[in-house]
This record gives structure tokens, C-alpha cells and sequence, in this order.
């Protein structure tokens, strides 16, 4: 279970800290999460979401949120537990007919870019 971060001195530090990789729909940000544990004593991972205003109006910067939202819950039980990740939209996720499956790709692809995978996934 992915947690979320919700305040601006998390996102700032993350900024500031943490590592980025950039893909075609979204940008990744990691940090490590400070020592805070759910309840089963493991560090719990939590993640942010951004969508400037740089993406359109409301009605886009939302759908791209919901996109990055989604293709995080499929992938949340691969994702290593102890990290802090921002998940910044990119234009090209509004300013075509993206799927949710591209979404989930890129963002595979990024977490194994990061090393945020519990397993390495089976090549193509």
C-alpha cells in the first residue's frame, strides 16, 4: 500500500534530495523517505503527483492526474518499500489521445531506471 505526500516541504525535499529521471508523459523524482513506518513496521512508500498549470485547464491537469494515479496503484505492489516519489506530468500526456497502458509503461520503465523495483521485470 502506497501512501501519499501531501505537504510542500515533502515535495521540496524530494526536489532538493532526490534523484530524477524524465519520460515522455511523466518525470520521476526519489528520495528516501524519512524513518516513518505504517502500520507493519516496514518504511512506507508514498507518492505525489504534480500537474502544472503548463498542461491546460483543470479538466486536463486532472485527467493526466488520474492517469499517473492509476498507473501507480498497478504497479504499487512492485515498488520497493522506503522511498518518497513525485510523479511530475508531462505535456504529451494531455496533448494526445494517451492511453492508460503507455502511462504504465513509461512509468515501469522509469521505476526501473530508478531502481524502485522489487524484481526485475521480464524483458521484452
Amino acid at each position: 500500500m502506497l501512501g501519499k505526500l501531501r505537504k510542500a516541504e515533502d515535495f521540496e525535499r524530494v526536489r532538493r534530495e532526490g534523484v530524477r529521471w524524465r519520460g515522455r508523459y511523466c518525470a520521476l523524482s526519489a528520495a528516501r523517505a524519512l524513518a516513518e513506518a505504517d502500520g507493519t513496521g516496514e518504511p512506507q512508500t508514498r507518492v505525489g503527483y504534480v500537474a502544472s498549470r503548463s498542461l491546460g485547464r483543470a479538466v486536463k491537469r486532472n485527467r493526466a492526474r488520474r492517469l499517473l494515479r492509476e498507473a501507480t496503484r498497478h504497479l504499487s505492489d512492485l515498488i520497493v518499500p522506503g522511498w518518497d516519489i513525485v510523479l511530475i506530468a508531462q505535456p504529451p500526456i494531455v496533448a494526445e489521445p494517451t492511453r492508460m497502458q503507455q502511462v504504465q509503461e513509461e512509468l515501469l520503465w522509469l521505476l526501473n531506471k530508478a531502481r524502485l523495483i522489487r524484481t526485475a521485470p521480464i524483458a521484452k
